[in-house]
């Protein structure tokens, strides 16, 4: 099958397309036929070394997917050593869910990073409710554009930083304010919100604690610099089919769309992580064996 493996950590030059045999499944595994597999932040920080991995080099990128296993059609999130930046991937049978039936398999694989951030984050550790207001940076983000949905879906009022050229799109996905972050401090028009999803890092942790109300939730998922604070909680994606069938029902009930910026084939995944890299991308990128 073909694959894109990494010898050594370094930049997108090491992603290396090779011919390997197709996997085969241990007891409780399965074998999935990757028909695309999403690409996100975390894909080119481990390659490059920037996050730590639990294992060095070899190893395949991609834990995020959409294909077919035991003859239905499938997504899911697996953190694995051998990941679906091929055409095949072998992964346990419990993190899988069935596909959104509205979904080709390009959409679809472009989810569940994304989607289980947003869900996990603000549904399971904020616990953002109708009426709340919430503040999502970066939202025209993989993660930010699904984030203020899945906070529209509950009822919340949704404020987001994103680019000029970005809020129209985001005004038709629910936000009801927003932020041009490059010509205007998001501190000076805001204040005492109940949630905010820093997707952004660094510095907007503590400058997002001067909008947050004494009783809110400060939301990370990139790593900034207000984990002192009592409001802060630290978020990392887990793998979870339970969550995926709930994100699918939100999909099917028209409320909940994924962004994909550009499809690119399996063997343009160096390209895929330099437009990644680069920042600014609209939504998700997906690659296509």
């Amino acid at each position: 099958m073909q694959a894109i493996n990494q010898q050594a950590l370094g930049g997108p030059e090491v992603l290396e397309p090779v011919d390997v045999a197709v996997p085969e499944p241990g007891p409780g595994e399965v074998l999935v036929r990757v028909r695309a597999a999403g690409v996100n932040p975390a894909d080119w920080k481990v390659r490059s070394g920037e996050v730590e991995t639990p294992w060095p080099p070899p190893f395949r990128l991609g834990y995020e997917f959409s294909g077919e296993a035991e003859g239905r059609d499938v997504y899911g999130l697996w953190l694995t050593r051998w990941g679906a930046y091929a055409e095949y991937v072998i992964v346990p049978r419990e993190v899988l869910a069935p596909k959104p039936a509205s979904l080709d398999h390009v959409h679809a694989a472009a989810l569940p990073t994304a989607a289980l951030t947003a869900w996990q984050g603000l549904l399971g550790v904020a616990g953002l409710s109708a009426g709340q207001r919430v503040l999502i940076h970066a939202a025209a983000g993989g993660v930010g554009h699904l984030a203020v949905q899945i906070a529209k879906s509950v009822g919340a009022h949704v404020i987001g930083t994103a680019r000029a050229e970005n809020h129209d799109f985001l005004r038709a996905l629910g936000a009801a304010e927003l932020i041009d972050y490059t010509a205007e401090d998001f501190t000076k028009r805001v204040s005492g919100v109940d949630v905010v999803y820093d997707l952004v890092g660094g510095s907007y942790g503590s400058r997002s604690l001067e909008v947050l109300a004494d009783d809110g939730i400060l939301l990370d998922a990139q790593g900034n610099d207000a984990s002192g604070d009592a409001r802060y909680r630290r978020v990392y994606v887990q793998s979870s089919a339970v969550d995926l069938a709930k994100i699918s029902e939100l999909v099917e009930a028209g409320r909940l769309r994924v962004e994909v910026a550009e499809v690119l084939p399996l063997a343009d995944a160096a390209k895929a992580h330099a437009l990644s890299e680069a920042g600014h991308v609209r939504g998700k990128l997906v690659l296509v064996p």
